[in-house]
C-alpha cells in the first residue's frame, strides 16, 4: 500500500461524516421531542399532588386555628410580602380588613406557596372571624353566645361553591374557601407579594373576583384551579367535640 492510499484510509476512520452527524443529531432531537411532554406531564402530575397535599394541611391549619382561637383567621394582603393576617382591634373588637386575599401563611404555620409557587386565595365568612360581642350571629340575628367564640350553632355562613358559574350547588353555607389556581395561575397572588397574575376568565373567574361565589370541578383545558372548603357541618362538630361549643 502506497503512502497516499495509507492516508486515505486513516481520513476514512477519523469519525463520523457530516451526513452521518446530521442524522445522529436528528434522532436524539426526536427522542428527546418524544420525552419531553412526558416529562412535562409528570412535572405536573407532581405539582398537583404536592399541591392537593398542601391543601389538606391548610384544611387541617385552619379547623387547629379555630379550636385555639374560636375563630378563622383573617385573610392576608395578598399585595404585600406579609403573611399575617389583616386584622385591626383586638379580642372582641378585633375585624377583619378583608374578606378576602392571600391565605394568612405565616399566622397558620403553612407553606405560602403552591406547587406553582404562587399564593393560596382565601376567603373567609365575616361572622366567622368576630367573637360576637353584641351577642348576635353575625348577621344580627339574637344568639345564645358561646363566650370567646365567634361561630356559633346558630351562625349562617355566607359563601357557596358551584359545580359551573351559574351552576349547580356543590356546597352551601361555607365559612371558609381556600383556591390554587393551578398552572396558569390565573388570579394568584405571586410569593413575595403583588398585583394578581393575569385575567381569570369563565368558571375561573368565579375563583379570582370578589364575590361569595366559587367554583369547584374537574380540570380542563380551561380550568386548572383546585378549590378546598370548610365544611360548616365538620367544623361545628369539632368544636363541639373540643368543648369549645355547647
Amino acid at each position: 500500500m502506497t503512502g497516499s492510499q495509507r492516508l486515505t484510509v486513516k481520513k476514512m476512520n477519523c469519525g463520523f461524516t457530516l451526513v452521518e452527524l446530521a442524522m445522529v443529531l436528528m434522532i436524539v432531537g426526536l427522542l428527546l421531542g418524544g420525552l419531553l411532554p412526558t416529562i412535562s406531564s409528570q412535572m405536573e402530575q407532581q405539582q398537583t399532588r404536592e399541591t392537593r397535599k398542601q391543601l389538606d394541611e391548610i384544611q387541617q391549619a385552619l379547623i387547629g386555628f379555630a379550636l385555639i382561637k374560636g375563630r378563622l383567621p383573617c385573610p392576608a394582603n395578598g399585595s404585600t410580602a406579609s403573611g399575617d393576617e389583616s386584622t385591626t382591634g383586638s379580642d372582641s373588637s378585633l375585624t377583619c380588613t378583608l374578606t378576602k386575599g392571600a391565605l394568612p401563611w405565616a399566622t397558620l404555620g403553612v407553606n405560602e406557596t403552591d406547587g406553582w409557587g404562587r399564593r393560596f386565595t382565601y376567603r373567609v365568612s365575616q361572622g366567622a372571624t368576630s367573637n360576637f360581642a353584641d351577642g348576635s350571629d353575625g348577621t344580627g340575628a339574637s344568639c345564645n353566645i358561646a363566650t370567646g367564640v365567634s361561630f356559633q350553632l346558630c351562625s349562617v355562613a355566607n359563601l357557596n361553591v358551584l359545580s359551573t358559574s351559574g351552576g349547580s350547588n356543590v356546597a352551601t353555607n361555607v365559612p371558609a374557601i381556600v383556591v390554587s389556581h393551578g398552572k396558569n395561575g390565573l388570579g394568584a397572588y405571586p410569593a413575595g407579594g403583588g398585583a394578581q397574575i393575569g385575567t381569570a376568565t369563565g368558571d375561573e373567574e368565579e375563583n379570582a373576583d370578589d364575590n361569595n361565589t366559587f367554583v369547584s370541578k374537574n380540570y380542563s383545558t380551561d380550568f386548572d384551579d383546585l378549590v378546598i372548603w370548610l365544611s360548616p357541618n365538620i367544623l361545628l362538630n369539632r368544636m363541639v367535640t373540643a368543648g369549645k361549643l355547647p
